[in-house]
């Protein structure tokens, strides 16, 4: 009867680390679907005048930037920062065939300052797609910045990549990414 006793402890230990395992990997696997690096966290100005420049877009999808403008967009506006406007479109070079390029963001710039805004939200999309492959899975890579335009200073910045699983919208795996980019911007209470 004692070695009954034992095998089944041994069976409950054995099917504890089993699951302690699996919960593990199954943790590895998760965090490891998301990158991001960025500066420490910033408190700034809700109050003050925001713009929100072009997205450089260095994918192949035409019209990521613009996807990920609309998703910042909300976001920021979520955030509190009510006194946001965005660069017009009717100014934005990126169109179907002709991707924005280094002239349009040093014009967004020259522009902001025209609108005597005190934050600049600006970035660059390099992933935008649904990876080839049984699952597809929707990936999507982006950096922000904040620039001051009184100094010229970036007072915040943060880069990352983010996939999502098989059923996931790509809209859907941006906007996770950009909250967790914007989220070392902080309105100054």
């Amino acid at each position: 009867m004692n070695t009954s006793s034992t095998g089944s402890e041994r069976s409950f230990r054995i099917g504890k680390i089993r699951k302690l395992t699996l919960l593990a990997a199954l943790a590895a696997c998760i965090a490891g679907c998301t990158v991001i690096d960025r500066t420490p966290e910033t408190r700034l100005d809700p109050l003050a005048g925001w713009v929100l420049l072009p997205m450089a877009n260095h994918t192949e999808t035409p019209q990521a930037g613009l996807r990920a403008e609309a998703i910042i967009e909300t976001l920021l506006r979520s955030a509190g920062l009510m006194q946001l406007e965005r660069y017009p479109a009717s100014l934005d070079a990126e169109s179907l065939f002709d991707p924005a390029e280094r002239k349009t963001q040093e014009k967004a710039f020259a522009w902001a300052k025209t609108r005597k805004a005190r934050y600049a939200v600006s970035g660059s999309i390099d992933e935008w797609r649904y990876k080839v492959g049984v699952d597809g899975e929707p990936a999507v890579g982006m950096a922000v910045s904040v620039t001051d335009l009184d100094t010229g200073a970036v007072v915040y910045s943060a880069a990352g990549g983010k996939t999502g699983w098989s059923r996931e919208a790509l809209s859907a795996v941006a906007q996770k990414l950009a909250r967790e980019l914007l989220s070392g911007v902080r309105p100054a209470r």
